[in-house]
């Protein structure tokens, strides 16, 4: 019988993969997102090993929902007083900070653990189509 093979932090090869969000359902793209940034579509997955790719997410803003969640979703938040709900429409994060919906609904499908804040550093979101990182991804595969 073969040995499993568990794979350690240092043997890891990452990618950069650009996912184009223009004209695609939300949480369809993330499932897909997160699932590259934990590494689960490499051979070698390992679940205590943060193995997963660089992400960047293009054409943010330009995602679909379906029914109403552009009106009725709501993301809450506490500052830690008393009375200190705070509450985001779905609708206003994605016009004036779609990095901070992308990285919150992301985190949600991600482990609950230490790796996770490794895994969501991985994630790159950019409202339009220009991206910083084209030197990484001409060396990678970019998929």
């Amino acid at each position: 019988m073969k040995a499993t093979i568990a794979i350690k932090p240092n043997e890891v090869k990452r990618d950069w993969i650009i996912v184009d969000a223009e004209g695609k359902k939300f949480g369809r793209i993330l499932t897909e997102v997160a699932t590259l940034l934990r590494g689960k579509h490499k051979p070698y997955f390992t679940p205590n090993v943060d193995c997963g790719d660089y992400v960047v997410i293009i054409n943010a803003e330009k995602v679909e929902f379906s029914g109403n969640k552009l009106d009725t979703k709501q993301y809450h938040r506490h500052t830690g007083y008393f009375g200190g709900v705070r509450s985001d429409k779905l609708n206003d994060l994605l016009k004036n900070n779609p990095a901070k919906l992308y990285k919150l609904a992301v985190r949600g499908m991600l482990p609950k653990s230490n790796l996770a804040k490794d895994m969501i550093k991985k994630l790159k979101v950019y409202a339009g189509s220009e991206h910083p990182h084209t030197a990484q991804i001409s060396q990678g595969e970019g998929k």
